[in-house]
Formats: C-alpha cells, structure tokens, sequence
C-alpha cells in the first residue's frame, strides 16, 4: 500500500461513530489536499477494512457509484449509526461533519 492511502486509510479510521467527513477533508488531513479523488479509491481495499461508510461527498450526500451498488449499503450503515439522511438525501453537515479531532 503506498504512503498515501496508508495516510488517507489512517485518517478514516479517526472518524468517530455516527460522524461524516468529506473526501476533501480527508484529503487535507492526511496531508495531501489534492487528492479528494483518491479517497475513494483507498477505501476499498477489504483486507483491511476501514468505517469507509462514513465518508461522504462535499454536498453532505452519499457519492453515486453506479454499478457496485454500495449505495443503499452506505445510506443503511450511516442510519444504523443514528445519521438521519434530509430533504434530497443530504446529511446535514452542522450536525454530523467530524471536526478532525
């Protein structure tokens, strides 16, 4: 595994029970704030699995992922968790976003 998806990897595990954080955030905390993209891609390694269901898009939604249909799977994580999905199924942010620490 390379230094940054160790880094980003490193960073989800942080995010507390029934908290978000966006792709960008993780990014930046794990030291590299260009690659919001990237995050996605760490997350799917399941030898060593990470809270990958806590992660969420800049708009405070569940990213589409088209085919692999982990979208519902995320959407039922996050409410067993206590995360109560809004209109157009945002989650608000002022409430659920992890502050980093």
């Amino acid at each position: 595994m390379s230094a940054i998806a160790t880094a980003i990897r490193r960073v989800v595990t942080r995010i507390p029970y029934g908290k978000v954080a966006t792709y960008g955030q993780i990014a930046k905390l794990a030291g590299y704030p260009n690659h919001s993209r990237f995050v996605g891609r760490c997350l799917h390694d399941k030898e060593t699995p990470v809270p990958w269901q806590r992660v969420i898009n800049g708009q405070g939604k569940v990213s589409p992922r088209g085919l692999d249909g982990n979208d519902d799977e995320q959407r039922f994580l996050l409410q067993c968790e206590g995360v109560v999905f809004g209109e157009g199924g945002k989650i608000d942010l002022k409430v659920y976003l992890w502050d980093g620490e």
